[in-house]
């Protein structure tokens, strides 16, 4: 053993509170450090190896030899194990060789807590530190606002890698460019916030980032962690936020991942009941134990202090909380109460809610759960989970379904649109039309509409407005927006070149200005997740397929009227009942030569009468327009 010296960066506080599963800083003390001890530049190493005889650094600067550069264990049985290495710096390339006690079983590791990997198939870890200066105060002062839930969040979904390719080069676009490129695009298209699939290191692209080695990095396929930085950075100074996709729900078992680490079964659930992810051939995390625990809630805490996320969408949640989840009988064995529920999770997720909010009250968790679980997204101190937002599956499901049959066999599934109004209210849902509904057969979303082009295009917009004028926030995944045709390929580019046709330049128009519409209309935010918030006016005109309702915001005398004409029959004198006296003003049609349309609306004032309709004591006569959505406030 050679050129190690003696360092810690823990404290007898840090250890205790790592082995209690209550340190959520383990990014500033695991990993690798460049510090300088006793005037000598060099890196300190720390990682966790319980099961381990021996903990080699072994890299570039030693030749891969593992007799070179051999870590100290702590004397304290917190399993960690630590050094100084002199001379080592910035940019060096490393893992860690672990002799276990294990029956001899020797293993090459990546460092879990490293902040850059190799860009793949490479597979080591990089010494880094960078100095990136932020320039988003504004931004992070304010934010609040902007992530509140009474403020509008329309969120554009991306894949980094397949958004655009850079063309000439046909390589995927950097983060320096996709801080020109993006930035500008969501902007111009009225986005609130873009969420990212999982940016932190993968070895496989397949697995569209799903299945994570580099916890603490984002993956150096678009560039480095500072030029990351770099598009957050500009993304906040445009007044967008950034939701990152984040993955505590299973791991992938390659050679150089977090799979039997030391030889043991260390982040991984040794049952493999609990520990193996059948579906995805992957690992699942034993959130039995505390180190564990500290693992992935610091994970979660550093990319909103170290990389200014504004919220984290945790994948997979469904499949974290159900022991059972797709799973036979006898392939799982129930909790002491002799439920399917996994106690440990229920546990873990609320201390991982507390702690994001403690530490960050002005961003958001948002669960992509899709059961029944009660409480996912409300606070912890009435017995929820404590997420800020769920996905509202059954939204999307019904929707989809509906927009897909021919408007001649809507009349008898009129149900099915309207019945997400039963339990809007039960969680603060996001209404997702997500990457998942846009790969394996599914067909775009343009492409499951019925109908020829013209009324594809026209369902497509109803569809989108029923979603924004719906309560709820929203998510729409890339492409969607301009009625990309074909599914999403992750290998290839969004079909940009399609916006040199007319029906797809309308669709990009209609949903920047839908944007606007509702970045715009308190109405249709400010109590999205709220009982009094929506009213309908009609629900059970499943005859005409027609659907009307009010959204109120906190001035009620701002609030709006929605009519969705479910059909391609022109209704003239249609006729709504209303809460109040005066006038109807149009502001928003689905059906505007603009978008496409045939220009079909309401071009004047509408008068409300003295009149009991739809339980309403005023009523007023309205046109509605061939498979569109209109908007009208009072006056």
């Amino acid at each position: 053993m050679a050129n190690i010296k003696s360092y810690s960066l823990f404290s007898d506080f840090d250890i205790n509170l790592f082995k209690a599963g209550k340190h959520f800083r383990l990014y500033e003390k695991f990993g690798s450090h460049p510090v300088t001890v006793d005037g000598i530049e060099g890196t300190y190493f720390a990682v966790w190896a319980p099961s381990a005889k021996s903990v080699s650094v072994i890299g570039d600067f030693n030749f891969w030899n593992d007799k070179e550069h051999q870590l100290n264990v702590r004397w304290d049985s917190s399993g960690i194990w630590e050094g100084f290495i002199p001379l080592v710096g910035k940019g060096a390339v490393y893992k860690y060789k672990i002799h276990s006690h294990n029956n001899g079983i020797v293993t090459e590791k990546a460092d879990p807590y490293a902040r850059r990997y190799e860009h793949p198939p490479k597979t080591a870890s990089i010494v880094w530190d960078d100095t990136y200066k932020w320039k988003d105060s504004t931004w992070m002062k304010k934010r609040k606002k902007h992530n509140a839930i009474d403020a509008p969040y329309s969120v554009y979904e991306v894949h980094l890698g397949s958004w655009k390719k850079q063309v000439e080069e046909n390589r995927f676009m950097s983060y320096f460019e996709l801080a020109d490129d993006l930035v500008n695009y969501v902007k111009d298209m009225n986005f609130t916030h873009v969420e990212l699939m999982p940016i932190m290191e993968f070895p496989y692209d397949p697995s569209w980032g799903y299945q994570i080695t580099g916890y603490f990095a984002p993956t150096s396929r678009y560039g480095y962690p500072e030029e990351f930085k770099y598009l957050v950075d500009q993304l906040h100074q445009n007044d967008i936020g950034i939701i990152l996709d984040w993955v505590p729900s299973h791991f992938p078992e390659d050679a150089h991942g977090l799979g039997f680490f030391d030889g043991s079964h260390l982040y991984e659930h040794p049952d493999k009941r609990k520990g193996y992810h059948q579906d995805w051939k992957s690992l699942i995390f034993n959130y039995e134990r505390n180190e564990v625990r500290s693992f992935l809630i610091s994970n979660a805490i550093f990319w909103l202090d170290q990389y200014h996320a504004d919220g984290l969408r945790v994948d997979a949640v469904a499949s974290m909380l159900f022991l059972d989840y797709s799973r036979e009988d006898g392939e799982w064995e129930p909790n002491i109460y002799g439920g399917r529920e996994n106690l440990a999770v229920i546990d873990f997720l609320k201390q991982l809610n507390e702690e994001v909010y403690a530490s960050f009250p002005d961003v958001q968790t948002i669960a992509e759960e899709s059961t029944a679980f009660p409480k996912v997204s409300q606070p912890t101190f009435v017995g929820g989970l404590g997420f800020g937002m769920k996905w509202m599956m059954g939204w999307m499901h019904d929707t989809l379904e509906y927009f897909a049959k021919d408007p001649v066999y809507r009349t008898y599934h009129h149900n099915d649109i309207t019945f997400s109004l039963a339990y809007a209210f039960t969680e603060n849902f996001m209404l997702p039309l997500s990457h998942d509904e846009v790969v394996y057969g599914k067909n775009s979303i343009l492409g499951r509409m019925p109908g020829d082009e013209w009324q594809r295009f026209a369902n497509l917009r109803l569809l989108y407005g029923c979603m924004f004028t719906h309560p709820g926030t929203k998510l729409l995944f890339m492409g969607g927006e301009f009625g990309q045709y074909n599914e999403w390929d992750f290998q290839g580019s969004l079909d940009w070149n399609l916006l040199e046709f007319e029906p797809h330049q309308n669709m990009q128009t209609y949903v920047k200005e839908l944007n606007a519409l509702y970045k715009s209309t308190p109405a249709l935010y400010e109590k999205g997740f709220s009982y009094d918030g929506f009213e309908w006016i009609s629900h059970d005109d499943h005859e005409n397929c027609v659907m009307s309702y009010i959204r109120k915001g906190h001035d009620e005398d701002a609030s709006v009227v929605v009519v969705c004409n479910l059909t391609p029959t022109v209704r003239k004198n249609y006729k709504i009942g209303l809460p109040t006296k005066g006038k109807l003003i149009e502001v928003f049609n689905g059906d505007a030569k603009i978008f496409g349309g045939s220009g079909i609306g309401n071009s004047k004032q509408i008068t409300i009468k003295k009149e009991a309709w739809n339980g309403k004591d005023y009523a007023a006569k309205i046109t509605l327009a061939p498979l569109a959505i209109t908007v009208f406030k009072f006056k």
